[in-house]
This record gives C-alpha cells, sequence and structure tokens, in this order.
C-alpha cells in the first residue's frame, strides 16, 4: 500500500464553481488562483450580493412625527 492510499481527505472532491475543473487542495474549492480571484473579483464589484433585511421607514421610529 502506498503513502497516497492511506491518507485520507478531509474535504471532499468538489468541482470549481467557476469553471467546473476538479478542486486544487492549495485554493479549494477552486482548481487555481485565477479562478479564485474571479470569484473574488466577483463580490468585491458587488456582483454577488448576500441579501439583508428591508431597510425600515425612518419616519416610524420619529417621536415627532
Amino acid at each position: 500500500m502506498s503513502a497516497s492510499e492511506k491518507v485520507t481527505t478531509l474535504l471532499p472532491r468538489r468541482v470549481c464553481p467557476e469553471c467546473g475543473k476538479p478542486s486544487a487542495r492549495e485554493t479549494y474549492p477552486f482548481c487555481s488562483e485565477r479562478c479564485k480571484s474571479i470569484d473574488l473579483n466577483r463580490w468585491l464589484t458587488g456582483a454577488y450580493v448576500i441579501p439583508g433585511r428591508p431597510e425600515e421607514d425612518e419616519t416610524d421610529d420619529d417621536p415627532q412625527g
């Protein structure tokens, strides 16, 4: 039995969410630094957004209004 057969992986094998190639350990869950950077750029430019609570009307809290 070789050393690689004895290793138990902690993370399941997945495909890269950007291109569909098998993921790499160094850049998990992506296959490369390129795909990792593409995903980060999408978060930073606002292409990906996690929805939050709807904004409440500020006049509801105003005791004089």
